[in-house]
């Protein structure tokens, strides 16, 4: 058997996408508003509903409900993904909305947003439910959290890196997650 290699007979194309941007004006005109008032805040409204076992309906606005679950081990029916599988997904969702925006604002053409997470978490105290009582807040929940950035477009790694870290400094979820922020929680009337 003889194996032939076929050469191209013109010149050869390289056909880069990019993805689907947002309006950069519209943009410019948000970050104007927010120059002139900074002290302005929104609202997010959730409004979550128990199924039953550990399976709840989070509904937000007039979108199909967001589904929590927990997994098998933590008796739960492993129907969707858990509380805090669904806080990280936040904040990949947040991570990419900022490097999407800071590379629309530097003009940078993206072609890839693929956001890692890893969270190290703990519930010694079953939820509250007689188990590791001893445990204060402080030591529950996510312990640690590390973040990974594929990130490609028509901008040297310089330039890619500057986006993530300035998009990871004005992440809404990402600083809340890192700051503590008052909390508070009671029966509704």
């Amino acid at each position: 058997m003889t194996t032939v290699a076929l050469q191209p007979t013109g010149p050869v194309t390289t056909i880069t996408t990019h993805l689907r941007p947002i309006d950069r004006d519209g943009l410019m005109a948000f970050a104007d508003k927010g120059r002139a008032n900074p002290a302005s805040r929104g609202t997010n409204k959730v409004r979550t509903v128990m199924e039953g076992q550990y399976r709840s309906l989070s509904y937000v606005g007039n979108h199909a409900p967001v589904v929590v679950d927990e997994p098998l081990h933590l008796f739960g029916q492993d129907t969707a993904p858990a509380p805090g599988e669904i806080v990280l997904s936040g904040l990949g969702g947040c991570l990419a909305v900022g490097i999407t925006a800071v590379a629309t604002w530097k003009q940078v053409k993206l072609s890839k947003i693929e956001i890692l997470m890893e969270g190290d978490i703990g519930n010694p105290a079953a939820w509250g439910a007689g188990g590791a009582l001893q445990k204060t807040p402080p030591e529950m929940g996510f312990q640690a959290i590390r973040v990974k950035v594929v990130l490609e477009g028509d901008a040297p790694r310089e330039v890619l890196d500057e986006i993530v870290q300035h998009a990871n400094f004005y992440s809404p979820v990402a600083n809340t997650m890192r700051n503590p922020i008052p909390f508070e929680i009671s029966l509704a009337d």
